[in-house]
């Protein structure tokens, strides 16, 4: 290692700055932020310092730097533009022991700056030793979106408990494996929901049982395909998985994420491809919770729109298992979106309608006139089997034929396909497109020629203009 991390209490100490600009500025932030006595040596200062010296949370020392000045402090760091002050206030530093850090120098830092990750009181720091702070950055973006916004509060919770822990464990193993189930257990889960009390009677609970672990549903929508679109909090909940029941819709980039040692079950349906009834789904999630373990339900999309989540909720409220629902980006939102297709637009559609093309066999459920409205953009799920008494039907109850529609294959992935034409055309554009497909009809789709932006496959182009082309 080049550099010992170490974390400073730096709390009422003074802390000498030499500089005013805005990278002194930006370093001051962080010093305040653990409550350091800041001293400025500058002879100016910008204006989001001069306001923290008029609110009197910084002191204005001197307007030029003198050795003396770091007599009695803690920290160094200059922060100018002036290479020569910069190595002279290094070198006084150095000659007094003082650690000192000379902004964007390295090799005249005796200490860093890290990136940070701050879920205070629990802080993650990364540091390449100054030689690629980029990398450094970039690796703590990546942390960020593991490690959820509650992280702090339960560390804070959790220290209220150490006492009480270590009186009901007097070996330090026995209190390592209660932390582990709390970590892993409803303490966490009920934390990550904003459930504070109900989590501190948890802790409670916990220490007066024999260790059990009370099983828990996760149901979890992973999106249309990119992994880009999973939301931070799906993946949180992936990593914590004991058990993955997923869907076919569910892309193989986004099974990727989960938890690598967690059983993977695949229970979803699509044509012709039945894994398992719902009913079967419904008593699987609910036994395996029963048996102690954290169950995530992975459907693609969203799982509360037409993905018959909250059947299976139904289910784990009946059964007493507690649950949590994480939404993700539905079909129709990422997959116009990567197409270029705005779902409304003040000059062609005031309002989408969301609606499944599984209807009951008689049609009775269905607002035919409603959905033949013009100025509005229908996004229809699993439509393409019944493209054809679509199409007719929105034209029989005064739909032009001229409509524009798309059929988005596989939205958001990277074999991404478009196929674009008219309302009297959607059956044979229907029947070129691979599934899953979505059908979108309105004149928004005129947009797709103007906005799309994803880069998919080279074959499309060709498939379009031969499958547009129908006449």
């Amino acid at each position: 290692m080049d550099y010992l991390p170490l974390f400073a209490d730096l709390s009422g100490r003074p802390v000498l700055v030499v500089g005013g600009g805005d990278i002194a500025s930006r370093k001051i932030e962080l010093l305040r932020r653990a409550r350091a006595r800041v001293l400025i040596a500058s002879r100016e200062l910008c204006p989001e310092l001069q306001e923290l010296l008029e609110s009197q949370d910084l002191e204005w020392l001197a307007t030029e730097f003198d050795p003396s000045q770091l007599d009695g402090v803690f920290l160094v760091i200059a922060a100018t533009d002036d290479n020569h002050l910069n190595t002279q206030v290094f070198e006084a530093a150095n000659a007094r022991h003082k650690l000192v850090n000379v902004v964007d120098d390295q090799p005249k830092c005796t200490f860093i700056f890290p990136s940070i990750v701050d879920r205070s009181p629990l802080v993650v720091a990364i540091s390449s030793s100054g030689t690629a702070p980029v990398l450094a950055r970039m690796l703590r973006e990546k942390i960020e979106t593991l490690l959820p916004a509650s992280l702090g509060q339960m560390a804070e919770v959790a220290g209220l408990w150490r006492d009480k822990v270590k009186q009901r464990f007097s070996r330090m193993s026995d209190r390592r494996r209660f932390w582990e189930r709390a970590f892993n257990g409803r303490f966490a889960s009920e934390m990550s929901a904003g459930n504070v009390e109900e989590a501190k009677r948890t802790l409670d609970r916990e220490l007066q049982e024999e260790p059990t672990r009370q099983g828990e549903i996760f149901l979890v929508g992973a999106g249309p395909g990119d992994s880009g679109l999973l939301t931070l909090r799906g993946l949180q909940v992936m990593q914590l998985a004991d058990v993955v029941l997923y869907d076919h819709l569910v892309s193989e980039e986004v099974l990727d994420l989960v938890r690598r040692d967690a059983d993977r079950i695949c229970v979803g349906k699509r044509a012709s491809a039945h894994t398992l009834p719902q009913e079967e789904i419904n008593q699987l999630l609910v036994s395996l919770a029963q048996k102690g373990k954290r169950v995530v339900r992975l459907k693609g999309g969203d799982p509360f729109i037409f993905g018959r989540g909250g059947e299976e909720l139904q289910a784990a409220q009946q059964a007493g298992i507690p649950f949590q629902v994480v939404p993700g980006v539905t079909a129709a939102a990422g997959a116009t979106a990567y197409a270029g297709i705005p779902l409304t637009h003040r000059d062609y559609a005031q309002s989408v309608m969301f609606i499944t093309g599984h209807c009951r066999p008689d049609g009775d459920d269905i607002d035919w006139p409603s959905l033949a409205r013009a100025r509005q953009t229908l996004a229809i799920y699993m439509g393409t089997v019944k493209a054809a008494a679509i199409s007719a039907a929105l034209i029989q109850h005064g739909r032009a034929p001229s409509t524009p529609v798309a059929v988005i294959s596989r939205g958001t992935r990277q074999d991404q396909q478009v196929l674009t034409g008219t309302l009297e055309q959607l059956e044979a554009l229907a029947a070129s497109a691979p599934t899953p497909a979505l059908l979108v009809i309105g004149e928004v789709v005129n947009l797709h020629g103007q906005l799309a932006w994803f880069k998919h496959s080279a074959q499309q182009g060709a498939r379009e203009s031969a499958v547009v082309n129908l006449a």
